[in-house]
C-alpha cells in the first residue's frame, strides 16, 4: 500500500510503500513518555521503501530498555514525531509514526509489544496478539 504523510506544520513530508499488516502498538515506557500517551502506533517498513520528500527531520538518540540504540526523527518546527530507526540490523527498518500518515484510518494495529508496561486500564491490550517485551 502506498502511503504519504507530513508533520503537523507541513515542513517535513514523506512517502512509503508499506504492508498494512505491519502496524503495531508499543507500550514501552519510552513510547509512553515520548508521546505523552498510553502507547505509540508505528508502521514498520524496510528502509528502501521509505523516502523523505520535503524537509529534514531532527534526531533525538536514545537507548531503549532492551539496550538498543534508537534514532527518533521529528520535526524541529512543530515537534511531530516522524519515524524511528536504529543501528546494526535495526538500521534497515523504519518505524513510521501512525499519527502523521494521511491514510491512517485504513491502518489498524495487528500486534503489540512491551505489553508488560501497558496501562492496566487499557482494555484493548487483550484484543491483539502481543509480547511482554521486544
Amino acid at each position: 500500500m502506498k502511503i504519504d504523510g507530513q508533520c503537523h506544520c507541513g515542513a517535513i513530508a514523506y512517502e512509503a510503500e508499506i504492508d498494512p499488516g505491519a502496524v503495531g502498538i508499543c507500550h514501552c515506557t519510552d513510547c509512553q513518555h515520548l508521546t505523552g500517551s498510553v502507547y505509540r502506533v508505528t508502521v514498520s517498513v524496510p528502509k528502501n521503501d521509505f523516502r523523505i520528500t520535503a524537509g529534514e527531520p531532527k534526531t533525538y538518540v536514545k537507548t531503549g530498555d532492551n539496550g538498543r540504540t534508537r534514532f527518533q526523527m521529528f520535526c524541529g518546527n512543530c515537534g511531530s514525531p516522524i519515524y524511528t530507526t536504529g543501528t546494526d540490523e535495526d538500521a534497515e527498518e523504519i518505524g513510521i509514526r501512525w499519527g502523521n500518515i494521511r491514510q491512517r484510518r485504513d491502518l489498524a494495529p495487528k500486534s503489540q509489544i512491551w505489553c508488560s508496561s501497558a496501562a492496566s486500564w487499557f482494555g484493548e491490550r487483550d484484543a491483539l496478539p502481543g509480547r511482554d517485551r521486544d
